[in-house]
């Protein structure tokens, strides 16, 4: 039984970051108030389109084939209007916990950051739990991957240079996609890029929880909520896959470059750390940040130092996994 006493941790919020949880009403996830999650979701964010950014990319909204047997799954691409160029390309999926969130309410920032690196994006609208259960989301993430290498020619995007990305629960997708492709052994990916990546299903159940981590924002409760949508029973329990909890995984060698960012007070703190461990002790080329005074979805606060910092961190790691193979 996990000991779920949390010492107050406000006094180590970075001052910048204070506003945003004091805006945010304590939210207690549950299967009512889903529904209304999902219509906001983003409405918070306040996101700006750039006005260069759409003159230079497009974004479009279309859906690609399904894995067999599979729904066709919903997409948002981005393509830099300049032509003659073969670019790398992420394929990026989008938090929420597994249970909420949509790749179409993040179309501003994602069209400015295929602008700043001149890549192509791919945004998957995989399906939500609880209605669809693991392995759902995941697969479509392969089918959305297994898109677009088969038309990175058309798409003028090298296939040597496809990475993954996701923030959250879709940083948890990144890695679990990561693994399945290695396993699978039918594409080649250049890089997993991940975001405070919800990884591990038995922080839930931990004998020993982080006391400062986890009080802001995305909370043990909602923690536990969503692991319990996505794998349909308690989490924490003996046959989790790897493909759903990533850090499940018992071999990590032959996974891509890894870049993991999290936050020191952020719930997913101790699982981050310990991956990127792992994947150091493995072989595979990491790096980790993690930012004092920083909850979970800090990123969220665009003027906030530590945001300013992880993004200048983000967009330098992703200049270089982007480029990395341009002369093969």
């Amino acid at each position: 039984m996990a000991n779920n006493a949390q010492i107050d941790s406000r006094h180590l919020v970075e001052q910048d970051l204070l506003g945003f949880i004091d805006q945010m009403p304590p939210l207690t996830l549950n299967e009512d108030i889903l529904p209304l999650l999902r219509e906001n979701f983003g409405a918070t964010l306040q996101l700006q389109e750039c006005p260069q950014a759409i003159e230079e990319v497009e974004a479009v909204r279309r859906t690609v084939p399904g894995r067999i047997g599979d729904p066709e799954t919903g997409i948002v691409l981005y393509v830099p209007r300049k032509a003659g160029v073969i670019r790398g390309a992420i394929l990026h999926m989008h938090g929420g916990g597994y249970v909420t969130g949509n790749a179409h309410v993040l179309i501003p920032a994602y069209r400015k950051l295929a602008m700043e690196l001149d890549c192509a994006i791919v945004s998957v609208d995989y399906r939500l739990a609880p209605e669809t259960r693991f392995p759902g989301a995941v697969e479509d993430c392969y089918a959305a991957l297994a898109w677009l290498v088969g038309e990175a020619v058309a798409l003028g995007v090298d296939r040597s240079r496809i990475g993954l990305m996701g923030e959250s629960a879709g940083g948890g997708l990144a890695a679990a996609l990561a693994l399945l492709t290695r396993d699978r052994g039918e594409y080649e990916l250049a890089f997993q890029h991940l975001i405070y990546p919800m990884i591990d299903d038995r922080t839930c159940v931990a004998e020993e929880p982080h006391p400062y981590a986890g009080e802001f924002v995305w909370t043990p409760q909602s923690n536990s909520f969503g692991w319990r949508c996505l794998l349909g029973s308690e989490p924490g329990g003996p046959d989790v896959s790897p493909y759903a909890a990533a850090a499940r995984v018992t071999n990590l060698r032959g996974l891509p470059p890894t870049f993991i960012n999290t936050g020191a007070l952020d719930l997913f703190v101790d699982e981050d750390i310990n991956y990127a461990q792992r994947l150091i002790r493995a072989g595979v080329p990491t790096e980790l940040h993690v930012y004092p005074g920083a909850y979970h979805g800090f990123h969220f606060v665009a003027d906030a130092r530590s945001t300013q910092r992880a993004y200048s961190d983000s967009y330098d790691a992703l200049r270089r996994a982007l480029s990395a193979n341009a002369s093969r």
